[in-house]
């Protein structure tokens, strides 16, 4: 396995895998949820968003933003082909290490509350949940916040 950060050529592979991994939602929330419509093109200047690869082949991306006192998780999309293999822990191990590098006390993340599969797997990985608030781009969305603290030996 590789991790590496995305380089602005990676970005239709970003789009394609981030549509497959966010399909299943597409239709259980009547629309695409908000990664699938998001431009990674800034985020990939920004050195914001960082590909797995296994064996030559894009697994998974993660997109973590720097912010003044905590990194925050904007999408874990793994690929359906590699989906329940462990690659989504690898990219949340990788947001803790980043975090780390950054010198922040946590990192946080929202997801829908309609995700539960998702809320009970960052649940067992150390998150929190911190909070739930309308989404204020999706009227009738719910979102859940929540967060993980950070410390030297601090691995999921």
């Amino acid at each position: 396995m590789n991790l590496r950060a995305a380089r602005p050529e990676d970005l239709a592979a970003i789009v394609s895998l981030t549509q497959a991994a966010y399909a299943p939602y597409t239709a259980l929330f009547g629309g695409p949820p908000i990664p699938v419509t998001e431009d990674y093109a800034p985020r990939i200047g920004r050195g914001e968003v960082w590909l797995l690869e296994s064996d030559g082949e894009l697994a998974g991306v993660l997109t973590l933003e720097r912010h003044e006192d905590h990194a925050m998780i904007f999408s874990v999309a793994v690929s359906p082909a590699f989906q329940g293999k462990g690659f989504g822990i690898k990219l949340l191990n990788h947001a803790d290490q980043q975090t780390r590098l950054w010198g922040l006390p946590e990192t946080r993340l929202y997801t829908n509350a309609k995700m539960e599969r998702n809320i009970a797997l960052y649940l067992a990985y150390g998150y929190r949940e911190t909070g739930r608030r309308p989404n204020p781009y999706r009227p009738g969305w719910m979102l859940v916040d929540m967060a993980k603290p950070i410390d030297e030996n601090t691995t999921g």
